[in-house]
């Protein structure tokens, strides 16, 4: 697969991801990227996601103990239950997002290659005397399957619709609520993502590369850490703020947890200084913008560029996080392209704080 040497996943047409990128170990497409997109809303496509750094969890008190040390609300989580999760620093800032599912005694973790490592450190470290066990499950690989006849691909599989199923010869299914509404994630065996890749496209998925899947992700808004965050990004910045039914990573009825007063304050009190939004580039411009250029407006700095990529319907779009202030008629630039944004991608930001209200209320306003 030219250059894609983590993978044990061959197949003819294969293009590897751009060395030194985040998905160089694996497909970035098959030779059709924008019919591979397709596929993956209309009909079902699956995608090698085997560069995910996988942590797994055991002990009594896993969730109790994770719950203390995390933003999302997880103490209770039910067998089979999946969401996502972050851990802050004290400034409240992300330092790591990752997808967890608890199914049968062990908490199933995956996060970004890149800060798998620190992530497990972290994990390991805060343990103490709590009954639990974080190690490394590298021995085990993402798959992803998206698409409207993605359940069909699955029949005969347990795949339910709202908990993660255990699959034969290890592993489990879940649901996922993006980047399309029918997305699901298959957690194997390493040794046996082969053959899930041979079983899954015989049932009739198309392969496809992670250009379709970053392309829905952007679409849909969703942010990928260290790429479209820097190391100045909080939550309400990116729209991580919710509990596992919002498909969120931030509850924000929960205990004491690192970084929860700036989450409290923003929350009550202020607005975040950066949006996420979602750029649409000048296709006829000479080149791309590239992850971390500045958003510029009349020559100043406004934002800065995560993903870039080519939508199969939307063209060549980006997220981006800009100033809170930015209207969407702005005319900006990023890197070598003009750029707008998308109006339907900003946040309505017109409600009142529960805390700013009370204040009002006490100066008799």
């Amino acid at each position: 697969m030219g250059g894609v040497d983590q993978s044990p996943i061959e197949t003819p047409g294969a293009v590897a991801g751009v060395p030194g990128s985040s998905d160089e170990a694996v497909a970035w497409h098959y030779g059709d990227p924008f019919a591979e997109q397709r596929a993956a809303v209309e009909a079902a496509a699956v995608i090698d996601r085997s560069h995910r750094f996988v942590i797994a969890i055991e002990g009594a008190e896993r969730l109790t103990w994770l719950h203390t040390i995390s933003s999302q609300h997880i103490a209770a989580l039910p067998d089979r239950a999946s969401g996502e999760n972050l851990s802050l620093d004290l400034n409240g800032r992300v330092e790591h997002h990752f997808v967890m599912t608890d199914i049968d005694g062990t908490l199933w973790i995956d996060t970004e290659a890149a800060n798998g490592p620190d992530l497990l450190a972290f994990l390991k470290k805060m343990v103490f005397w709590a009954k639990a066990e974080p190690r490394d499950a590298n021995d085990y690989a993402v798959i992803s399957l998206l698409g409207r006849q993605a359940h069909d691909v699955l029949d005969g599989l347990p795949a339910g619709t709202d908990r993660a199923e255990s699959l034969p010869g290890g592993g489990f299914v879940r649901k996922m609520p993006w980047p399309t509404d029918d997305s699901y994630d298959l957690i194997v065996p390493r040794d046996q993502l082969a053959h899930w890749w041979t079983r899954l496209t015989k049932a009739g998925a198309t392969p496809a590369g992670m250009w379709a899947f970053e392309a829905l992700r952007v679409a849909t808004l969703r942010p990928r850490i260290g790429i479209d965050t820097d190391d100045r990004t909080i939550p309400h910045e990116v729209r991580w703020i919710g509990g596992i039914d919002q498909a969120g990573a931030v509850h924000l009825d929960k205990g004491c947890y690192r970084g929860q007063e700036t989450v409290a304050r923003v929350h009550n009190l202020g607005k975040p200084p950066r949006n996420l939004v979602l750029l649409h580039l000048d296709g006829s411009a000479e080149g791309r913008p590239e992850t971390g250029d500045a958003v510029n407006a009349g020559g100043r700095a406004v934002g800065r560029v995560g993903t870039v990529i080519d939508h199969y319907e939307l063209g060549p779009i980006a997220l981006a996080l800009v100033k809170r202030n930015i209207p969407a008629d702005t005319t900006l630039d990023a890197g070598p392209c003009a750029a707008s944004i998308d109006p339907d991608s900003l946040p309505v930001g017109d409600e009142v704080q529960a805390g700013r209200a009370a204040i009002e209320r006490l100066r008799g306003r």
